[in-house]
């Protein structure tokens, strides 16, 4: 999952001890939701102890799926573990930024949380999450050679390792075989060349009103994915400054938009697409860039003699040099710095990401494995439409690790690629004026980073 903000924003200056900064932060984001009136504490505070007789008590949060789904791992921990009792709190994960940032100012974060990867260079910036470093490197049960790597890396901001993948997501290309083959290609492209060709193929085929892909204009995850393949920084100096007008995001920004020039998909948002199984079985599009939860959904949206005509396939990379890179999605388990329990709290956490749990938690939820020991016992292998995604995995790579990084793509590349593709501004304009945007974000950034260069002290 993504989050909504980037809460640098905010936070006030580090003062010049960590114990007054981490305080000084605290009071003012509590006024903050105070003002807002998004303040909803949990009644327990994890700086207390907590106990139900002999046992510890754990609080853990979880989001969406997971809260609703994985109460059967939780009974599995506590029957292995009688001496340890998880109290699990299941929060939407439309509700779940916020509310994590109100139980950071009121001092209330629980001690066992599932955070999404993207939002993990953010805590680290509050100084609220545990480093697991030590912990990982003493561990007989966790291997951290068995992760896919670009999802293990997610967890690592400046060289320290703060959350352990708890499984993984990324998107790939749904495509219809039968269309593909009708137009000449009996396989997937291979090159960003090649499916240019193949989409002028399917194109030439379609009638008024359909288009050879779908790439919903209101999704940063496809210029990004792209960025991602030619190498492009889009964050400079250690995340300071924007670089999307620097020549390898350029190209990949470029060819995003040539798809759409060249009329090869629709300048729509996924909004104004009412039914994306129904139109992909009329042929409304031929492929579609999407993610793990839709395989199941497409098998049982589409009708039932449809299997044979569809596939995923890993994204072709700009010069038919191996698969090109995706992003890194997914969810983390992390600890919280302020639990008192940490090492029970650890104890849930290795329990959890062992292969066994990772195979219950996709036959629960559905969610991909971030190991490959679990891949291979979960069958999943033997699946073609999943195959796609296995091949996918082992090259991902995870968001730049800024707190800003959501704010940036969900708000301003949107909208600066939206312009582009509707011609209301041209590729280098828009880009210099995205990257002056960023920077305008960052600045507060800039200011932190400064100053810890000045006092590494105030920073941790």
């Amino acid at each position: 999952m993504t989050s909504g903000s980037g809460t640098l924003d905010r936070q006030t200056p580090a003062a010049h001890s960590a114990p007054t900064a981490m305080a000084t932060t605290r009071r003012w984001m509590l006024g903050s939701v105070l003002a807002a009136g998004l303040l909803a504490l949990p009644a327990c505070a994890p700086g207390r102890d907590r106990s139900a007789g002999d046992a510890v008590v754990l609080q853990f949060w979880a989001m969406g799926s997971e809260g609703e789904k994985t109460q059967p791992l939780i009974d599995e921990f506590e029957a292995a573990h009688p001496n340890i009792r998880i109290e699990m709190q299941q929060i939407p994960w439309t509700a779940a930024h916020e509310k994590l940032l109100t139980a950071f100012a009121g001092d209330t974060l629980p001690d066992v949380c599932q955070l999404g990867n993207t939002w993990i260079p953010e805590f680290v910036a509050l100084n609220s999450l545990e480093d697991l470093s030590s912990r990982i490197a003493a561990s007989t049960a966790i291997e951290p050679a068995d992760y896919f790597a670009g999802a293990w890396r997610s967890n690592i901001v400046e060289g320290r390792q703060y959350g352990v993948p708890w499984y993984v997501d990324t998107r790939v290309i749904f495509y219809r075989t039968d269309m593909l083959a009708a137009a000449g290609h009996d396989r997937p492209p291979r090159s960003w060349d090649e499916w240019l060709q193949v989409m002028r193929d399917v194109q030439a085929r379609q009638p008024a009103g359909s288009y050879a892909v779908l790439l919903p204009v209101n999704e940063f995850e496809q210029p990004v994915i792209l960025g991602l393949q030619t190498g492009g920084d889009m964050l400079k100096e250690d995340g300071r400054y924007g670089n999307f007008s620097g020549a390898n995001f350029r190209r990949a920004f470029e060819f995003y938009v040539r798809i759409f020039r060249e009329g090869l998909a629709p300048k729509l948002p996924n909004t104004q697409i009412s039914n994306v199984w129904q139109e992909f079985a009329r042929g409304t599009f031929a492929m579609y860039i999407t993610g793990p939860w839709n395989v199941n959904e497409f098998r049982r949206r589409l009708p039932k003699d449809f299997d044979a005509k569809w596939s995923t396939a890993p994204w072709p990379s700009p010069d038919g040099d191996g698969y090109g890179t995706s992003y890194a999605g997914g969810s983390s388990l992390v600890m919280f710095a302020d639990s008192p329990q940490k090492e029970a709290a650890w104890k849930f956490i290795e329990f959890m990401a062992q292969p066994r749990q990772q195979v219950r938690l996709l036959e629960l939820t559905g969610n991909l494995p971030p190991g490959e020991k679990a891949w291979a016992a979960s069958g999943m292998l033997d699946d073609p439409k999943f195959v796609g995604f296995h091949e996918q995995l082992t090259n991902v790579a995870p968001a730049p690790p800024a707190p800003e990084w959501e704010q940036i793509v969900t708000g301003e590349l949107v909208k600066t690629a939206e312009a582009v593709i509707n011609d209301r501004a041209g590729v280098d304009e828009a880009l210099a004026e995205l990257d002056r945007k960023v920077d305008g974000i960052l600045a507060k950034r800039r200011w932190m980073l400064a100053r810890r260069a000045e006092d590494p002290a105030a920073a941790r």
